[in-house]
């Protein structure tokens, strides 16, 4: 509400107005007024509403018509068998749906937390882990947690830096060796999870596929490389699998590496089981070198603050030996 008054002249022989504003509070719309909208809605009568919601057809009839009244708004259309809403009570309806679920939800959000299951439990997958191994694992872990899981992919140190940088709350398949603990402002344990046989691979028309086995280095330098790019956004970045490149490709994850390698738009080392389907059907050739044979470790690391149920979960079932050698095969 608005209302003007003119000033006195108290002095300055100056007249003019002040507004004033009176502030409507809003009403508090509780939920059981929300569910008793839907519960009127979807049985179409009051009584019927009653009977579900354990009330007495008067004790509901009174608390419609007093959520009219504090709204200001007829909801209900009575002039007919049903209680049909008018479009204001559509709204009302509408709206008031999107907020109960939202209420169930958190409510149990907050039962799963106080069960001791984390909200939300995120995993930095290395790249060189095929995703379609790890999904046993996961369709295993929905079947019996409510956290919810939210999967990156990353590369060399990226794997690290996720975990380390607060990005990831678990590491699975990071290669090489994590930082040094003493250099970082958080700690960490880490423990192998197996080793991944690598091989120089190049696609049947690429020019190196002729040339006698083993291939030396200074052959191998004459051709462009096809590398995957290292994720670390804090950490300094990694690289490995270089043979004194000259010309590079770098590509995003080790499934493009493949693709481009097959392409023949490069060569370079891939894991031996990932792509032995690929050498089968002829897609692809292993050649030796003269570095001989590579190999890389992976690990499984987690952040030391990781207390929730969903994290002991990964951590005990990444300690199978079968779950190893599935996902580092």
């Amino acid at each position: 509400m608005v209302q003007s008054f003119p000033t006195k002249d108290i002095g300055f022989r100056l007249t003019h107005s002040f507004t004033y504003i009176q502030l409507v509070q809003p009403m508090k719309l509780a939920l059981e007024s929300l569910e008793l909208v839907d519960a009127i809605a979807r049985r179409g009568s009051f009584a019927a509403a009653a009977g579900e919601l354990g009330r007495v057809p008067s004790a509901v009839t009174y608390a419609a018509r007093r959520l009219e009244e504090e709204l200001d708004a007829l909801l209900f259309d009575r002039a007919g068998y049903r209680a049909r809403l008018t479009p204001a009570g559509e709204e009302l309806l509408r709206e008031g749906r999107h907020l109960l679920a939202a209420a169930d939800d958190l409510a149990r959000r907050v039962q799963r937390v106080a069960a001791g299951w984390e909200r939300e439990l995120r995993i930095a997958l290395d790249t060189i882990i095929p995703f379609e191994r790890f999904m046993p694992l996961l369709g295993r872990f929905c079947e019996v947690a409510p956290t919810q899981v939210r999967i990156t992919e990353e590369v060399l140190g990226g794997t690290w830096d996720a975990l380390l940088a607060g990005r990831a709350d678990l590491a699975v398949g990071a290669t090489q060796e994590g930082p040094s603990p003493h250099r970082l402002s958080v700690g960490y344990r880490s423990e192998p999870l197996g080793a991944v046989e690598l091989v120089f691979a190049v696609a049947p028309t690429h020019p190196l596929a002729a040339l006698p086995s083993p291939l030396t280095s200074a052959e191998i330098r004459r051709h462009r490389q096809v590398v995957v790019g290292d994720t670390s956004q804090q950490l300094a970045p990694r690289t490995t699998g270089l043979v004194g490149a000259v010309d590079v490709l770098t590509v995003p994850t080790m499934a493009a590496k493949i693709d481009a390698q097959k392409a023949g738009l490069g060569c370079g080392y891939l894991p031996r089981a990932r792509i032995a389907d690929a050498v089968a059907r002829g897609e692809l050739t292993v050649k030796a070198t003269d570095q001989g044979e590579r190999s890389s470790t992976l690990n499984v690391a987690w952040r030391q603050d990781a207390r929730g149920k969903a994290a002991a979960w990964w951590i005990e079932t990444l300690r199978n030996s079968a779950t190893r050698a599935a996902l580092a095969a």
